[in-house]
């Protein structure tokens, strides 16, 4: 069985680290690089790198902070923000991305999945979805940073996304991101036992238990976090170990 990931998030808005609770009322949290640095020295799986606002603001990710946190990592180095074609996929895998994550461009335009998993593969490619589960319970996928709803249904996208090419779900839990009560672990359980690419959970991280329950009970593949890590509530290594004890299988 392969190793579960834990996955450190930097969301960074005008070059500084911040952190929100269901994607608003942001606070800073440091610089994205020494952040990037000491994720990678304390053994995180890999780092995920948003520029949380590119897509609503209409500009492209910063790739001087992209190439200037690609040297400071040994670790898979996931970007996203403002991907809308090719030519945004070749200048940050050139500046140092291993992947891609097109969340809004590709709701928009769900060929542009086809496009980067043809030229690059699959590997390359994640699908970020930013979902909130409205009051009839229904799952509905969300753009521009979680502005602007679409209608489209959480798990018909994913599998959408999946059949077009996609290498990874990344599930964001709008209901649950920033309030450390736990993952979405129902939405993710039935998103990971339909899928058969990884799913990444996001949204919700508070205790080393969620970690563990988001694992053993919403069956993700990683668990992607930001706030208990930056503000050192959770150190990865301690939280490795806890997660080995509890069976799950990481790598220390």
């Amino acid at each position: 069985m392969l190793a579960k990931r834990i996955i450190p998030c930097l969301d960074v808005k005008d070059g500084q680290t911040v952190k929100g609770t269901n994607f608003v009322n942001l606070r800073l949290a440091g610089d994205p690089v020494e952040l990037g640095r000491a994720y990678s020295e304390q053994g995180a799986d890999e780092l995920v790198f948003l520029d949380i606002t590119a897509s609503h603001e209409g500009r492209k990710t910063f790739t001087n902070i992209v190439e200037r946190i690609a040297t400071e990592l040994s670790i898979p180095f996931t970007v996203g923000g403002g991907i809308n074609a090719l030519a945004d996929v070749e200048r940050l895998l050139t500046a140092g991305a291993d992947k891609v994550s097109i969340n809004s461009a590709a709701l928009r335009r769900p060929e542009l999945i086809d496009e980067v998993t043809a030229h690059y593969g699959s590997q390359v490619c994640v699908v970020a979805i930013d979902a909130r589960q409205e009051a009839d319970g229904t799952w509905r996928c969300y753009l521009s940073g979680g502005r602007t709803p679409t209608g489209r249904d959480l798990f018909e996208w994913a599998h959408e996304a999946q059949e077009r090419g996609a290498g990874e779900i990344l599930f964001t839990s709008m209901n649950h991101d920033g309030v450390k009560a736990g993952f979405a672990n129902e939405a993710l359980r039935r998103l990971a036992d339909t899928l058969s690419v990884p799913v990444i959970a996001s949204g919700g991280a508070g205790r080393k238990e969620d970690f563990r329950d988001v694992f053993a009970t919403g069956h993700a593949d990683a668990a992607l976090a930001a706030s208990v890590f930056h503000f050192g509530e959770i150190r990865i290594p301690e939280l490795k170990q806890y997660l080995r004890d509890e069976h799950i299988n990481v790598r220390l």
